[in-house]
């Protein structure tokens, strides 16, 4: 027999990345906020690769921290080796990538949820939810009813998960926990557009089992970088990763036995993400290549299991320990956690708002891989967005909406609900068009004051980051008075640098400008540098350097605000403007653009399409 258990401001369903986010931010801003998850022993689980960041999601968790997130802080706190990826390359692709103590992530994470102020964890299986006159009523296996006003889907790859390892295939989420089976029909009848993907993850192997010798090492940054801006620092590495590499052998393998990969046998329906594809996939798809590169990566500091990053896979077990043991370093491993596929249900992202919100589902949001994303960061970049705007909806509120020009976080939410997503969606720096304006280093300057304006950012932080900012606009200041004089000393840095010597008196800035010089060269000579913070040294230099194709940039952004900032009506038919295309129609009445800005980065929307749609838009003006 039902019986009713509570009510709510927020409901978070499932507290993985997207769910702990969305929780902790509705939480924070004064709602009162349930979390419900299968199992609590999960919260916060990393089930496939032990490690946060990496090319591009760095920029989201060091964004995530600019508005008041938890992941960056979390990642500091159990981390185990940092690195900043592509530092061979320009500053925009910057990007910071930590391994950690998954266990301990999971552990710190759950206590932060425990300890939150108006919040409340559950352990319950959501197995109904209904639109009621002012909210929503959700229904546990249990038969618990609770009232909510808003609700956040966050259901990761539990949603219908079945596993598929070769000819084996069974009902679950990942890492053996029971799947949310009840909820996604209930989903389908409330009308969400559902659909299936899939994604897979590598073997975990024992330590002892694997033969370093014969490995690469690769040792983290000496200082390491933390994600969070509030980390003062994180002390030295505590682990090395090694490096190997699949030969003609492991391919062989492959590809006798790619008839028995239930991708290939056609035994799995869900599309699969193309930029993390299986390694069958890859000898597939790279048949040319004559070798695969694979990390090995320490799972936690109390556990003997070690990850094969770039080694996912859904061949039979015994397929995969053979071509395994065909790798250096691998040729006795033990299998603990064979690698396995994973297919689950997630919704069609173009039903939703740049808010978050379903446009027909007034205070329902979705965030995570249930958007049809892929990746923690991804998932918690959605998590904190739908939270706050859950949050404000209760409160009254404006809802937030990130702009591709200010945030990764903004573009990877307008690629979702503007494009959709046919496969599962990772965020790249090649995604954004503004790469060099949204820099990892610069997350807190383009970020922060919202975040403080939303109320997720303390006084104390706010007064540092402002500090902070003073700080780096007299540096700037001071570059472009300081002259330097052309002594035997500077002309011997100069040169020693293969830079032309000065003959007259030259102002530091132009030094800096010069690719060869920087802070550390020229030290010698600015003598008069006062103690600066070491972001605030990068930032300066950075912007410097680059402060033509920054301006380019920042004009290029101002040119595409008069099309975000031109308003299209959202309940109006667009089969009744003339010179449209019928494809354009479609897609438009489909996503329902907010702007003609958004308008024009729908597939099928042409150049022509949205000069049609400015031409009838400025004739409506009157109107």
């Amino acid at each position: 027999m039902n019986y009713f258990a509570g009510e709510y401001d927020a409901v978070v369903i499932g507290a993985g990345h997207a769910g702990i986010e969305a929780a902790l931010a509705a939480a924070r801003l004064g709602c009162k906020t349930a979390v419900f998850t299968i199992n609590m022993d999960a919260v916060g689980n990393c089930p496939c690769n032990p490690s946060i960041g990496g090319t591009a999601k760095g920029h989201l968790v060091r964004e995530l921290d600019a508005l008041g997130g938890e992941m960056g802080k979390t990642a500091d706190e159990c981390f185990l080796q940092s690195r900043m990826l592509n530092r061979g390359k320009g500053p925009a692709v910057h990007s910071l990538r930590a391994q950690i103590d998954r266990r301990k992530y999971s552990e710190v994470m759950k206590h932060k949820l425990e300890l939150q102020e108006n919040l409340e964890l559950r352990q319950a299986e959501i197995t109904d939810i209904k639109k009621t006159g002012d909210g929503y009523e959700l229904t546990t296996q249990m038969l618990a009813v609770y009232r909510t006003k808003t609700v956040i889907i966050a259901t990761g790859t539990y949603l219908g998960g079945r596993i598929f390892v070769g000819e084996v295939s069974y009902e679950s989420g990942p890492d053996g926990i029971f799947p949310a089976t009840k909820l996604g029909q209930s989903l389908k009848e409330l009308g969400l557009p559902l659909r299936r993907f899939k994604t897979g993850t590598p073997a975990r192997v024992l330590r002892r089992s694997i033969d370093f010798s014969e490995l690469e090492v690769q040792e983290g940054d000496d200082p390491p970088e933390p994600f969070s801006y509030e980390t003062r620092e994180l002390g030295d590495n505590k682990v090395v990763c090694h490096i190997s590499w699949t030969n003609d052998a492991t391919k062989q393998i492959i590809l006798e036995n790619i008839h028995r990969s239930p991708l290939y046998a056609g035994k799995i329906e869900g599309v699969g993400p193309r930029y993390c594809p299986s390694f069958e996939d890859k000898i597939m798809r790279f048949g040319d290549k004559p070798r695969h590169q694979l990390f090995i990566e320490p799972c936690g500091e109390n556990t003997e299991e070690m990850y094969l990053q770039g080694m996912s896979s859904s061949l039979p077990e015994e397929v995969q320990l053979k071509f395994y043991h065909t790798i250096r370093g691998l040729e006795n491993c033990v299998i603990m956690r064979p690698a396995y596929a994973i297919e689950y249900d997630c919704v069609d992202p173009t039903a939703m708002l740049p808010t978050l919100e379903f446009k027909s589902f007034e205070g329902l949001y979705g965030a995570g891989q249930f958007n049809g994303s892929s990746g923690y960061e991804e998932a918690a970049a959605q998590g904190l967005i739908a939270g706050i705007n859950a949050a404000r909806k209760v409160l009254g509120k404006e809802q937030i909406i990130l702009t591709r020009d200010s945030s990764y976080i903004g573009t990877l939410i307008d690629d979702l609900v503007t494009k959709g997503a046919n496969e599962p969606y990772r965020m790249m720096t090649s995604r954004s068009e503004y790469r060099l304006v949204l820099r990892q280093d610069n997350a807190d300057e383009r970020l922060t004051p919202l975040g403080h304006e939303i109320g997720l950012i303390g006084e104390e932080r706010y007064r540092r980051f402002l500090d902070k900012q003073e700080q780096k606009r007299a540096e700037i200041k001071r570059l472009k008075t300081t002259v330097i004089s052309p002594t035997e000393e500077v002309n011997r840095i100069l040169v020693s640098r293969e830079t032309s010597e000065i003959t007259t008196g030259v102002r530091l800035i132009e030094l800096m400008k010069r690719p060869q010089l920087d802070y550390e060269a020229l030290a010698p000579v600015d003598t008069q540098r006062p103690e600066l913070d070491k972001n605030v040294m990068e930032q300066v230099q950075i912007e410097i350097k680059y402060e033509g194709y920054i301006g380019k940039q920042l004009k290029q952004v101002e040119q595409v605000k008069k099309l975000e900032n031109k308003k299209l009506p959202q309940s109006f038919d667009y089969r009744e403007i003339k010179g449209l295309r019928l494809e354009a129609q479609e897609k438009l009445n489909k996503i329902k653009p907010l702007s003609i800005g958004q308008a024009s980065r729908i597939s099928g929307v042409s150049p022509a399409d949205v000069s049609v749609l400015l031409i009838w838009l400025a004739s409506r003006k009157g109107q």
